[in-house]
């Protein structure tokens, strides 16, 4: 009763921030991401009824009580869907930091998800998989389908899923994650998203992102990149405003993040079209277009301050994997 998946993290252009529904984890408003080739979570499942309890472990880091905890209850939401009472042995392993802003826990939760339910024998659509997943993390749910996904908010639990807007192969956009800071950050995503209604600038935002859903579906159905990319941009920096404008504030930039924001500003005023995007974190994604990667990876690199990038192309959702990591 063993199983390993392998699940993308994803970047979103269309972001979310804040929750209707907390236990549900039901978004503000929909979102659109890019699941991420270079950026992914492996990780096995195995019920066995010699086990007396749960154990989690990570290969090469360290989880929290909290984040044990969370994965947990994740499993008992697969047990209790399948109809099972025998405990698990979880390892998991990434390929990124975790808990830096760059979506580990959307990996994450994609990855315990399907290999939990195969472990157990238990076939689910991949809307039950993205519903399922999205209990445990809320982005979640988008590294569940192909390559562009969409995440409706819903209005209940059956109503808030993710699908596949288009393929992975479909357009050859380049994600370049530039790792500035590996550390945890201080203010988790959930904890900085309870202070969401203090901000002032919270109302405009959704307003706003309805529009710009429908502005980033046509620039992927044309394959605008220019249209793409502004609206990615823009939608970040306003995201960052709410952020930066709750009560109390949350900035997670630093000198090293504005300073390569800068630099990508300046790319774009020498004719490449490139452009950026930051979740809830310091690292910052750089998006072009294929033909344009190696110029752009190669100006980026010559920056200060940089850990590490990790290239990306569009990836496949999570899916189940024939080597084990126990």
């Amino acid at each position: 009763m063993k199983a390993s998946a392998k699940a993308p993290a994803n970047i979103a252009f269309i972001k979310y921030w804040g929750k209707a529904d907390e236990t549900l984890r039901l978004p503000l408003n929909d979102s659109l991401s890019m699941n991420l080739t270079g950026a992914h979570t492996i990780t096995t499942v195995e019920f066995d009824p010699a086990l007396i309890e749960d154990s989690v472990d990570i290969i090469g880091g360290e989880f929290s009580e909290h984040e044990k905890a969370r994965v947990i209850k994740g499993l008992t939401r697969i047990r209790e869907r399948a109809g099972s009472e025998l405990r698990a042995r979880v390892v998991t392993k990434n390929t990124f930091p975790k808990g830096a802003g760059s979506a580990a826990s959307a990996s994450g939760f994609a990855a315990l998800t399907m290999a939990g339910f195969a472990a157990l024998g238990t076939v689910l659509s991949e809307k039950e998989q993205t519903i399922f997943a999205r209990l445990g993390s809320g982005s979640a749910c988008r590294s569940i389908p192909d390559g562009f996904a969409v995440w409706e908010k819903g209005t209940d639990s059956q109503s808030s899923y993710a699908y596949s807007l288009h393929p992975a192969d479909y357009w050859d956009i380049r994600d370049i994650l530039v790792i500035v800071d590996k550390r945890m950050k201080k203010v988790s995503t959930t904890d900085g998203m309870e202070r969401v209604t203090t901000s002032p600038k919270l109302a405009a935002r959704l307003n706003a992102v309805p529009r710009r859903m429908a502005v980033i579906r046509e620039a992927l159905e044309k394959k605008d990149f220019a249209l793409f990319g502004s609206v990615t941009e823009e939608d970040c920096l306003d995201m960052h405003a709410v952020m930066q404008s709750q009560v109390p504030p949350l900035r997670y930039w630093s000198p090293v993040t504005q300073r390569i924001m800068a630099h990508v500003v300046r790319l774009r005023a020498e004719g490449i079209p490139v452009y950026f995007t930051i979740d809830a974190g310091p690292n910052v994604h750089i998006i072009c277009v294929g033909n344009d990667e190696p110029r752009v990876a190669e100006s980026v690199m010559k920056l200060p301050g940089i850990e590490e990038i990790i290239y990306n192309k569009p990836a496949r959702g999570a899916h189940i994997v024939s080597t084990h990591l126990f």
